[in-house]
């Protein structure tokens, strides 16, 4: 099935991304595509936006694009002002005049900070928007490139500062050093002026495991004497969500720390705190915390239970300070913040009450390095019609009750008086109540409701309400918004994820199509007015839903897609999604596979009418290879039917890119939306 489109250089590869380029920029790029991108465009840049900046000794930094740094500028502030928009920010690393001293595009993606020295960091700069990422040493204290300092090639990579000198360097630079999905297998000891592939191996991750890194703890930055040394802990990932932890000793012996391998773990000097995925030894969806001593023969204490979730009820996020644990607690979809003080043994966990309008909420330590600083934390919390705010909780003050304190909010970025937001259910085809939230315009006919659902369903990822003004200008147009809660996706905890695995996935899609269905049950719309919108493991939802269920939209709208299932496992990031999907070399896996896979399921145009597809993608998305896009097209038009398909060069898996161009792509998607199911 045209498997030329999976070479990038073949000449019939370039001519058929130029050819379909140019019919869906001639469909698409329209006055109204360009007044979106244009609006879209001066929404990335505002410079009034809330910041909630992280801070490296004395100073605080932002990162922001705008009009005349598209590519982005990283900026710092006294870390004794508020970190207003409007205050003296200066200008620390131009990525815009970066790229153009290199003659490169790079990304922004980050830094990694030296804990021993807040201001020595590793850049992470990505390669065109993709997973490929060089780590520059940057000295955010003189504004400049390290001379000499860490400069490691593009490659799927990350790092852990061992001292002020050295890096545990995870680079997937050969072969030999990547496991077999190309993420990182061996952890390096590299030195400034040291080659990775010269350095000495200091961890081994398996190669038929997905990936490996370390992490480094000096309990001297937490108060303790120091003496004890540092900790040094290896992660070896064997498949998404299922690892094991090792404790390093200074020669190099490991000893493996006893937790469960289906388990989210988190450590600091002295403890650990877990969530389980199953019920080996606790409640599935249950936080465990354990004391953590390194020196001891056993190394965990005993097993605490902060919370086993009820009905409803998930862990959202969860993170271990110097002295303090904190979690939030997904309660029907609604954010319940509770915090634990570690130096009180017998201490119980206190909820600290968050703004009822709050629709999701999440947690981020003041300082980079969660061994630094006084335990401050921002919490921000948003809905779809509510802008974020940030509020300060002081954990180390304990003169008195924590409590937030606000800090600062978000400006408007669109009129949303006499809008709504409603959590509503509907009932999947095995009766089971599938969650979603709808939000509806200021004016709206009942049953002629343009909708635009959005869905994931997969590999455990939590949808949560956030605040757009790229969707709030879908609003404004007249179009209603839903998120969908579907089984696959983490947003009801490890069962609910995992009831669509593998012959399971089914499930996601009979939710995903019973809300559609519930809308028009409801008198919202029609079929013929709902889009459906899935990007990834998205766009796998979105090509069943027009193979399987045509009748039930007027569009879909497929991002960066995996859609052949029989063939994603011979690109190596696919090799880490066999345990999510099954394996294509399997007969029994491959069987039920083929029962969904959106390109092997397409019917002529005789036999079946398809509501109009959008296919988009990346040349240089290194995760899901833009040939299951390319394929599904090509096959599409060998039966018959009409599509869209726009494969854009740069951006990576993400869609990243300047402020523009992050922009065009968005309005594209929004041009074929206006031009399909709001006619």
């Amino acid at each position: 099935m045209n498997l030329h489109l999976e070479t990038d250089e073949d000449p019939r590869t370039r001519q058929f991304i130029a050819e379909h380029n140019a019919l869906s920029d001639a469909a698409l790029r329209t006055p109204q595509f360009a007044e979106d991108r244009d609006a879209i465009k001066a929404l990335i840049e505002r410079q009034d936006r809330l910041i909630v900046p992280m801070r490296r000794g004395g100073w605080l930094f932002d990162f922001r694009q705008s009009k005349d740094n598209p590519l982005g500028l990283w900026l710092r502030l006294p870390a004794d002002q508020p970190p207003l928009p409007d205050a003296t920010w200066e200008p620390v690393f131009d990525l815009d005049a970066f790229c153009g001293s290199e003659g490169k595009r790079w990304s922004w993606r980050g830094a990694v900070t030296c804990p021993w020295e807040p201001t020595r960091v590793l850049l992470m700069l990505s390669d065109g928007g993709s997973d490929l990422v060089r780590l520059l040493e940057f000295d955010a204290e003189r504004k400049q490139i390290v001379k000499g300092g860490f400069d490691t090639p593009a490659a799927r990579s990350h790092a852990t500062w061992l001292s002020r000198d050295e890096i545990c360097y995870f680079g997937s630079i050969d072969r030999f050093s990547a496991t077999r999905s190309g993420w990182p297998r061996v952890g390096r000891r590299l030195k400034r002026g040291q080659r990775p592939e010269d350095a000495a191996i200091m961890f081994e991750a398996a190669d038929e495991d997905v990936y490996g890194f370390n992490l480094v703890i000096d309990p001297a930055l937490s108060g303790a004497s120091a003496d004890a040394g540092l900790i040094d802990i290896f992660i070896a990932g064997h498949e998404i969500g299922v690892a094991s932890a090792f404790l390093t000793a200074d020669d190099g012996a490991q000893r493996h720390i006893d937790l469960p391998k289906e388990a989210d773990f988190q450590f600091n000097h002295n403890h650990c705190l877990w969530r389980a995925k199953t019920d080996e030894r606790v409640a599935t969806g249950s936080l465990v915390l354990q004391s953590f001593d390194p020196a001891s023969q056993a190394l965990l204490g005993p097993e605490r239970i902060l919370f086993q979730p009820g009905e409803g009820q998930s862990i959202s996020q969860m993170m271990l300070m110097r002295e303090w644990c904190v979690f939030i607690v997904s309660d029907r979809l609604r954010p319940r913040l509770l915090v634990l003080d570690l130096t009180q043994p017998d201490a119980e966990q206190r909820e600290i009450p968050l703004p009822a309008e709050m629709q999701t909420a999440y947690v981020r330590p003041l300082h980079a390095d969660l061994h630094l600083g006084d335990d401050t934390l921002h919490i921000v919390g948003q809905g779809f019609l509510q802008p974020p705010t940030c509020y300060r909780l002081e954990l180390s003050d304990r003169s008195r009750e924590p409590e937030p304190i606000f800090t600062a909010a978000a400006p408007s970025y669109f009129d949303a008086s006499d809008m709504s937001s409603e959590l509503l259910e509907a009932v999947s085809e095995d009766g089971t109540r599938v969650a979603y939230r709808l939000v509806l315009p200021r004016r709206w006919t009942k049953g002629a409701l343009p909708v635009l659902i959005y869905g994931y369903g997969g590999f455990d990822v939590a949808l949560s309400p956030n605040y757009s003004g790229v969707t709030g200008r879908w609003l404004e147009q007249g179009g209603a918004y839903v998120q969908a809660y579907i089984r696959g996706g983490g947003e009801f905890g490890p069962d609910w994820y995992r009831s669509a695995k593998r012959q399971g996935r089914d499930r996601a899609f009979a939710d995903f199509v019973a809300i559609a269905r519930d809308l028009v049950a409801r008198g919202y719309t029609v079929p013929s007015r709902i889009a459906c919108q899935g990007g990834s493991n998205g766009g796998l939802l979105t090509g069943v839903m027009l193979t399987r269920y045509p009748h039930d939209f007027g569009a879909v709208w497929c991002q960066v897609p995996v859609l052949d299932m029989t063939r994603f496992h011979l690109f190596s990031a696919g090799q880490a999604w066999m345990d999510e999907y099954g394996d294509p070399e399997t007969p029994a896996d491959r069987e039920f596979m083929l029962g969904y896979s959106p390109l092997h399921s397409i019917r002529p145009a005789s036999e079946i009418t398809y509501p109009p597809i959008y296919v988009e993608s990346s040349t240089n998305d290194d995760r899901v290879h833009p040939s299951h896009a390319r394929r599904f097209a090509a096959r599409l038009e060998e039966e018959g039917h009409q599509l869209l398909f726009h494969e854009f060069g740069l951006g990576g898996h993400g869609g990243d890119g300047s402020s523009e161009e992050r922009a065009a792509r968005a309005a594209m998607g929004y041009s074929f939306l206006r031009e399909t199911i709001m006619r």
